[in-house]
């Protein structure tokens, strides 16, 4: 906005930056759509939330990747709430699902928000364990991988329901549409960027919620994890995550502790308009070929297509913006980016 004068203005040039980046074409959706989208949330008791606004969560705003707009159902307030996540396995055991009620329940009678997914097994009974205190000092956010009004999983309705009277219901993907497999990491960095700190309750290798753990722990958050028995698969995430030093978690009060030398610091909102205007300059063709030359599939820091181009920041910045609206380029936690074999 700060570039091209006016929020209009900026849209109008979205076709011709992602026509640079030689990708597909991209028209901008038009007010009537997202108007019709804002419209459909409203009917539905939800509300639309954008990043700058006060409203939005100001320790999800720190997030590099942290998304434009929330679509909430629920009690909004809850957002602004020191928080932690619960993940863990869906085929969870008896133990670890008894574990993880009593782990949620102590953490929101401490004040404390448990964040989850709203899937089965750990991440339902991380819900219902903070629903169950009575003290009204806590309470509990499901985020969700598909829009608003989608429900799953089915088994899960009931609880979703309970989430919108008592608690916070949160999704990025736009009124309608249904979850797909790559939703949900994307689903996993809200969980942890809305949280001070993300504990793990059992989780097999290359898992779900292992995917979860790494990313809090990109975004400088707490990793925590439950340990569990050496035999059973679902221990070794948890089991691998505490030997490469994730705090081990016996109680709510080894969260509570993990957590204490953070919760009270007052954390601002990034001022990522600012940032973007600040961090645009208009390249030439020599420059975008020096940066693509050096991209591939595998995720590189930012900074070091600055350092091995020696061109300014800003350049480099426009460049990866053109890339990234002709659908060609994706970016990954850690301030790194790659192709996207597009």
């Amino acid at each position: 906005m700060s570039r091209f004068g006016s929020a209009s203005a900026a849209l109008d040039a979205i076709p011709e930056l992602a026509r640079r980046g030689r990708g597909k074409k991209l028209i901008p959706a038009s007010a009537a759509d997202a108007e019709r989208e804002m419209a459909q949330a409203a009917a539905l008791g939800a509300e639309m939330i954008f990043l700058g606004e006060a409203e939005y969560s100001a320790i999800l705003a720190e997030v590099e990747s942290a998304p434009p707009v929330i679509t909430v159902r629920g009690d909004p307030a809850l957002l602004q709430r020191r928080a932690v996540a619960i993940v863990g396995a869906r085929n969870s055991s008896a133990a670890a699902r008894r574990f993880t009620r009593e782990l949620a329940h102590d953490l929101a009678r401490s004040g404390l928000i448990v964040v989850s997914g709203i899937a089965r097994g750990v991440d339902a009974e991380a819900h219902q364990g903070a629903l169950a205190d009575q003290s009204g000092a806590g309470g509990t956010i499901g985020v969700i991988a598909g829009g608003i009004d989608v429900k799953w999983p089915r088994e899960n309705d009931a609880l979703h329901e309970t989430l919108y009277r008592r608690a916070l219901v949160v999704a990025e993907q736009p009124y309608g549409m249904e979850p797909r497999a790559a939703h949900f990491p994307r689903r996993n960095r809200i969980i942890s960027g809305l949280s001070l700190g993300t504990v793990v309750m059992e989780a097999a290798p290359r898992s779900g919620s292992l995917i979860t753990a790494r990313m809090a722990n990109e975004q400088g958050r707490e990793v925590m994890a439950v340990p569990g028995f050496p035999l059973d698969p679902r221990a070794q995430g948890c089991n691998g995550l505490i030997r490469d030093g994730a705090t081990l978690v016996q109680s709510a009060a080894d969260i509570i502790e993990s957590l204490s030398p953070i919760a009270d610091v007052p954390r601002m909102a990034a001022d990522l308009f600012d940032y973007r205007a600040a961090a645009i300059e208009d390249p030439d063709d020599e420059a975008r070929h020096s940066v693509e030359g050096l991209l591939s599939l595998t995720p590189v820091p930012v900074d070091e297509l600055v350092r091995m181009t020696a061109l300014p920041p800003a350049v480099i910045a426009t460049v990866l913006l053109e890339l990234e609206l002709a659908g060609r380029l994706e970016r990954h936690a850690g301030a790194k980016v790659s192709l996207n074999g597009a």
